[in-house]
């Protein structure tokens, strides 16, 4: 029997959401066999919807210690959500605080992104101050899509690289990462970019393509898993991250002609051994440890003098049907599915 040790397995790209939600799902990154995790904020915590957009060093500090409560076995790096409110005199105090990053959602584009932004001209100054202080700015790669020049969300990624192209030529010092790339075209032009610039790799893209959530709502995310050619750039590349979204089941079951499901695919309770079974399907199980840990905290700069030391074996494991706490309910990627690695502790 196959036992592999990971170790300070790291997830660069977490949604823990709010309220009784995020209850449920915070202690599920370490079920997942994570100990460290960097949060994606949109909202304020306790608040529906966003009202408003953490924006704040004190608010992401108030997110952080209620996550750190929750799970306090993890340790979460924070990140601001760039928007108008968001000032260069903000990022060197959040600097100072320990805040690691910065998020930017293009308006619309995704799960809560109506306050996202429009065009990045106007937040140059930020760059800047961000560049100077060696934050990193977390981008997701698509713009909207717009029928007048017939963008959807099978282009939206590939017609958003030349804005990440822009702003690393204008900012060459400034550490960037393309979140979630689906691409071929995407891996490529990262790796065209240099040491300064990084993609994330989602487990649940090393597995999908467009036929796999045509009409399947639990398969469905942003951005949209593309087609065989793409899966096998991002499998052939493998470099760091993992991107977990939970929604309300509700959200995710149900659609109605007015209103779509919710965009986004939940990995967390499974992640680790999840991301083993992938990597073992396609030749790649040698470089799990760079793709869990050291590739994500090498480019984060972010190392723990005695990291954790999670253990996962080769042996069948099957995937919760669902998790629930109060009225909340989440939906796992592959619910009931056999995976063929899990966790020995």
């Amino acid at each position: 029997m196959t036992l592999l040790e990971i170790p300070g397995p790291a997830d660069f790209h977490v949604h823990l959401r709010q309220g009784d939600l995020c209850d449920l799902v915070t202690p599920h990154v370490r079920q997942g066999g994570f100990t460290l995790a960097y949060v994606m904020v949109i909202t304020k915590p306790g608040k529906p919807n966003l009202t408003p957009p953490i924006t704040t060093t004190e608010q992401a500090l108030e997110y952080q210690a209620r996550l750190q409560a929750i799970e306090p076995s993890v340790r979460f790096l924070m990140t601001l959500y760039l928007s108008p409110q968001l000032t260069p005199r903000e990022i060197h105090k959040a600097k100072r605080a320990g805040i690691v990053g910065v998020k930017s959602y293009p308006r619309g584009v995704t799960t809560n992104s109506e306050s996202g932004i429009e065009s990045y001209s106007a937040y140059y100054p930020v760059f800047k101050a961000m560049e100077e202080e060696d934050m990193v700015l977390n981008l997701h790669g698509e713009i909207p899509s717009d029928p007048n020049t017939n963008t959807c969300v099978l282009n939206a990624e590939r017609r958003f690289l030349k804005h990440l192209e822009a702003l690393h030529r204008d900012f060459p010092r400034l550490r960037i990462v393309l979140e979630h790339a689906t691409t071929k075209e995407a891996v490529e032009t990262v790796k065209t970019l240099g040491p300064t610039v990084a993609c994330t790799i989602t487990a649940h893209h090393l597995a999908l393509t467009v036929d796999d959530w045509a009409g399947q709502s639990f398969n469905f995310c942003k951005p949209v898993a593309k087609y065989p050619e793409d899966r096998e750039a991002l499998r052939a590349v493998i470099r760091e991250g993992s991107d977990s979204a939970p929604h309300h089941v509700d959200k995710k079951a149900m659609a109605t002609p007015d209103q779509p499901c919710a965009a986004g695919v939940y990995t967390a309770p499974i992640l680790l051994p999840l991301v083993a079974h992938l990597l073992d399907s396609f030749g790649a199980l040698d470089n799990l440890v760079a793709f869990i840990s050291t590739n994500g905290r090498r480019f984060y700069k972010v190392e723990d003098e005695q990291p954790s030391i999670i253990r996962i074996r080769k042996i069948p494991y099957t995937i919760y049907p669902s998790l629930s706490l109060k009225d909340e309910t989440v939906i796992p990627f592959w619910a009931g599915k056999q995976i063929e690695w899990g966790l020995a502790e």
